[in-house]
């Protein structure tokens, strides 16, 4: 892969864009009686723009950057939103005689809609990903440690050109049934299910993908349980549409497993949106509606404990005719070789 530079990966509003989302915030500031917003480095501040690393201000009338955020907030200022990764330091140190709240009830909802150029940084984050799949193939795996090949593929995907690895997992065997799994010195045997999962961000937005393979062969019954989260992956995807409750998606992919008796082996967490943070809304069980523009990564998974587990991560967008994945990645079972 060729590394991209800098300049190339900044994703941005355009100063007509960036005016109207301001607007937009202020207005849902005045109605949620919101004086100010005190934001760390963070999602919530790049969404405004932040670059320079500080706290930004937003008021009614001023946008600043600085170090210094209660010489920012207006005098007699009743109630202040602050970003809810401000750390317990952080917060003690704004010596602001407000009531504080959280900045996500003004903001997050603003968030859920993606613009062109937002979904477009997602796609080349997805693209990283996919690229560091891709290259996976091509890896020596019998006999490397789950951590070795961790290793090896953090290094392909700085070398994508994202800015940043958020995570990276590799487990191998029965550690695929373990859904939080941090790769190890497990050895990789020929009869193994393998699963890999790559997030990373590009321009500033992130996007996850997360395969399974086999090594060699694979293990008895697992292709049947690996062709039930391909159908469950099919029907949740199905659901991500306009107008379509969120819910819709978890109710699709569960019946489907509860369906094929692997319904006790189900994951719990089916999915969830992305954009400027690699967990953000629209969430299932929020009464959240599908609108054009949302980006949600599918997720469905099935974990057979001590024995196996299959995770299929997608990203797609909810767009004004159904889903549009922003990957095409093959979903087919794919047997290392090597």
């Amino acid at each position: 892969m060729t590394a991209v530079p800098d300049a190339a990966r900044t994703a941005a509003p355009g100063p007509q864009a960036a005016a109207a989302r301001l607007a937009a915030v202020r207005a849902a500031m005045d109605e949620a009686g919101v004086d100010a917003l005190v934001l760390r480095p963070s999602p919530d501040a790049r969404f405004l723009g932040s670059v320079l690393g500080e706290f930004l201000v937003v008021t009614q009338d001023v946008v600043a950057e600085t170090a210094d955020p209660a010489g920012v907030v207006p005098e007699g200022a009743r109630r202040v939103g602050v970003d809810p990764e401000m750390r317990v330091r952080e917060l003690f140190g704004l010596a602001i005689e407000a009531e504080l709240v959280p900045a996500s009830s003004v903001l997050w909802p603003l968030r859920l809609r993606k613009e062109p150029y937002e979904v477009e940084a997602v796609g080349r984050a997805v693209a990283a990903a996919e690229g560091v799949l891709g290259q996976a193939l091509e890896l020596a795996w019998f006999g490397a440690t789950e951590r070795a090949m961790a290793y090896r593929l953090r290094v392909l995907l700085a070398e994508s050109g994202c800015e940043e690895l958020l995570s990276l997992r590799v487990a191998a065997g029965e550690h695929t049934a373990r859904p939080a799994h941090v790769p190890g010195e497990r050895v990789i045997n020929p009869g193994d299910a393998l699963g890999v999962s790559v997030c990373g961000r590009w321009g500033g937005y992130c996007a996850e993908v997360s395969r399974v393979f086999a090594v060699a062969e694979p293990p008895d019954d697992f292709e049947a349980m690996y062709s039930v989260v391909l159908a469950a992956h099919r029907a949740g995807l199905a659901a991500v549409r306009p107008g379509a409750p969120v819910d819709e998606v978890a109710r699709a992919v569960g019946e489907v497993i509860d369906g094929s008796g692997y319904g006790r082996f189900a994951a719990a967490h089916v999915g969830r949106g992305v954009g400027l943070g690699h967990d953000e809304g629209p969430w299932v069980g929020e009464d959240a509606v599908f609108e054009p523009g949302m980006v949600f990564c599918l997720e469905p998974a099935i974990y057979v404990p001590d024995l196996f587990g299959a995770r299929v991560a997608d990203v797609v967008v909810c767009a004004d005719d159904g889903p549009v994945p922003l990957g095409a990645y093959p979903h087919a079972l794919h047997v290392l070789d090597r």
